[in-house]
């Protein structure tokens, strides 16, 4: 082979190869953008908020399917008004109260006109039997919003745990100055009244409330119970002819036992009888009393 030929071929392999090198080059940094292109998308989509229609189906959902959703879109967003109040909410509703209250301590603050984070952190304390700290939050609601009134209705169930019945009653009024025919309302402002001793009144609340349409079994079980506080027991099986004989008869000896001799709500509440109590069934599914001190609320009812 002449000395001009390989010089040619030595040429051609070297342009070849560079070429190679070139073009191997190229194709790894468009596969490594690629790569990361797609990375960035992925990530982009991870962190864009639910649509309406993720939204819409997620709400046809289990409540533990629906917490583990809000729970992602909190995590994206921990800031959004509204997904904070979905989620605290999704957690009430499968129980999780103590980590409801722990992420509205925290956003509470980042939304200081929101009553309705205010209305679920009552909620949540009312189910840790903390009346309290439920009260507080209560009263900030209708502070926020005067015109709100479940925030009114609510902050009277607290105080009623808090055996401030008179104070419970001026926020049932309230909240019946805004929507007259709340039953539940009603229903609550008529046993508070029982609870003051003040049964002629407690009927007529409660009697109030059991003529709209929509009362409920509690309802007519609380007219009942007043009924057989006064001494009306004719009455009292006339408005709950469909409750088992064995409550009637448990209700109806506890009441005779407590009316003896007097009829007042408090001498009523230290009369030991053996038949069980009869059941004050306030309409909201929240805890029982908590008995112990509790603080005064700051600036917002007096005693």
């Amino acid at each position: 082979m002449s000395l001009k030929r390989a010089s040619f071929y030595s040429v051609s392999f070297f342009c070849i190869a560079l070429a190679s090198a070139c073009a191997s080059g190229a194709g790894g940094d468009a596969a490594e953008l690629n790569a990361q292109a797609s990375a960035d998308a992925d990530y982009e989509e991870q962190l864009a908020p639910a649509t309406p229609e993720e939204i819409a189906e997620i709400e046809r959902a289990d409540p533990l399917t629906r917490a583990n959703f809000w729970a992602a879109e909190f995590r994206k967003d921990p800031s959004k008004l509204e997904t904070t109040i979905r989620f605290t909410s999704a957690l009430r509703e499968i129980g999780s109260h103590e980590r409801a209250i722990d992420v509205l301590t925290k956003t509470i603050p980042l939304h200081p006109r929101s009553d309705a984070l205010q209305l679920i952190m009552g909620r949540a304390l009312m189910s840790e039997n903390r009346p309290g700290e439920a009260a507080e939050a209560f009263y900030q609601a209708t502070v926020i919003a005067p015109g709100n009134a479940t925030a009114h209705a609510a902050l009277g169930v607290a105080l009623d745990r808090l055996e401030r019945h008179r104070d419970a009653q001026t926020a049932y009024v309230r909240a019946l100055e805004l929507e007259p025919e709340r039953i539940s309302t009603l229903t609550n402002y008529g046993l508070s009244l029982a609870l003051s001793g003040d049964l002629d009144a407690a009927e007529r609340e409660i009697r109030t409330a059991y003529a709209l349409p929509g009362a409920d079994a509690r309802v007519r079980q609380n007219l009942a119970l007043i009924l057989g506080l006064q001494g009306e027991f004719d009455a009292m099986r006339a408005v709950d002819p469909h409750a088992p004989d064995r409550t009637v008869e448990a209700n109806l000896s506890a009441i005779r036992a407590m009316l003896a001799p007097a009829r007042s709500y408090e001498s009523l509440e230290r009369e030991e009888a053996d038949a069980p109590a009869p059941q004050i069934q306030q309409v909201p599914e929240e805890a029982e009393p908590d008995r112990r001190a509790v603080p005064q609320l700051r600036g917002s009812l007096s005693r």
